[in-house]
């Protein structure tokens, strides 16, 4: 890519196509595109294509998506794989009609088996079933996936796909319904800290920022502690899913960004082909190759917010995957490693958090 080369971020007010966005002006690419949900919906095929037509982009990082944590990815099924399917049709599609030098697709280490080996290599994709409660997102992204390789091999295109492990950062989703493992379990234990405090002003200051099923700061004290402990939050407690002993490795979204960037500057899809006559599994697994239980994270969490309340875990409520480490060994070769690790992540994440969010 050239600085000036015209770059299309899709998703760039999101985790990790905003982290992507900030990477690039700090590297000096000044001819970058972005459009909000409101103006351009990406489920929308005449709108993708009439975008594509008017801007001609030559780069495309591909980081929009609909997303979302255990709870959701087993309520929401449905769009999960819908949504995703078509946001990936109509980008992948556009990019390959308007001849795009190069795209980066973002996809999840959710798409490799149940029982897959650890640390997960790249081979292990479909050797085996995937976990249920997220396989319609799963099934969705290896569709993406597929769809880049098989343009490669078909019409010589240099699309790249990329898996990263649970990501966490600035401009992080923190909805108690939809919101990843990290950023739920940094508010819910923050609402917690304030519910033990009875500290009110900053229970109603973060509904009021991000209000829960339409309940924010105004409304009446027993309806705000009757949500918050739907969602396992009450004044003497906080409530996480599960047993607390999955395994799961998390990495920073700005290092996540770092990462597309190096690989869109650096990774060409003839690099990763091999020389077999079966061409499979080209994409990339990004992470650190390191874990932590969920009761480890929750106890990090509960030290940096500071909270004094109890915390217990639901094992009528389902793990997951009991583990997801991945095998970054490829990544490695090409030349890129993480710095961040998960403490300073963490006080780093908070610190975002309060600064944003929270009146204290």
């Amino acid at each position: 890519m050239e600085k000036t080369s015209k770059i299309y971020v899709a998703g760039h007010k999101g985790l990790v196509g905003s982290a992507i966005w900030q990477n690039l002006q700090t590297k000096g690419y000044t001819n970058l595109i972005g459009k909000s949900h409101k103006e351009l919906d990406l489920l929308d095929g005449v709108a993708v294509r009439e975008f594509f037509d008017r801007e001609k982009p030559e780069y495309v990082f591909l980081a929009a998506a609909y997303v979302g944590g255990i709870m959701a990815n087993n309520i929401y099924r449905a769009d999960f794989i819908y949504r995703n399917l078509q946001i990936q049709q109509n980008i992948i599609g556009e990019s390959f009609r308007h001849k795009v030098k190069k795209l980066l697709f973002l996809g999840s280490t959710c798409i490799y088996p149940r029982d897959a080996g650890q640390p997960m290599k790249e081979e292990a994709l479909l050797t085996s079933p995937l976990e249920y409660t997220n396989e319609p997102y799963a099934i969705a992204k290896i569709a993406g996936l597929k769809m880049c390789e098989s343009f490669n091999l078909q019409y010589d295109t240099n699309y790249i796909a990329v898996m990263p492990t649970n990501l966490y950062g600035p401009n992080d989703n923190f909805d108690l319904e939809r919101s990843h493992v990290l950023p739920a379990m940094i508010r819910k234990i923050h609402l917690g800290r304030y519910l033990h405090e009875e500290n009110w002003e900053a229970v109603r200051y973060d509904l009021n920022k991000r209000p829960v099923e339409g309940v924010d700061g105004n409304a009446p004290q027993e309806t705000i502690l009757a949500i918050l402990a739907k969602y396992g939050i009450t004044t003497s407690a906080v409530e996480l899913w599960g047993t607390g002993k999955p395994l799961r490795e998390f990495l920073w979204s700005e290092e996540m960004a770092d990462a597309c960037v190096f690989i869109m500057e650096r990774v060409d899809f003839q690099d990763l082909k091999g020389n077999s006559p079966e061409i499979r599994n080209c994409h990339i697994n990004i992470g650190t190759g390191k874990e932590l239980t969920i009761a480890e994270l929750a106890n990090l969490i509960v030290k940096e917010v500071g909270y004094k309340g109890t915390l217990r875990f639901n094992a009528e409520k389902p793990d997951g995957t009991m583990r997801k480490l991945t095998d970054v060994g490829k990544l490695h070769k090409l030349g890129w490693h993480h710095k961040i690790e998960i403490g300073e992540g963490v006080k780093k994440m908070y610190e975002w958090y309060k600064n944003e969010n929270c009146k204290l």
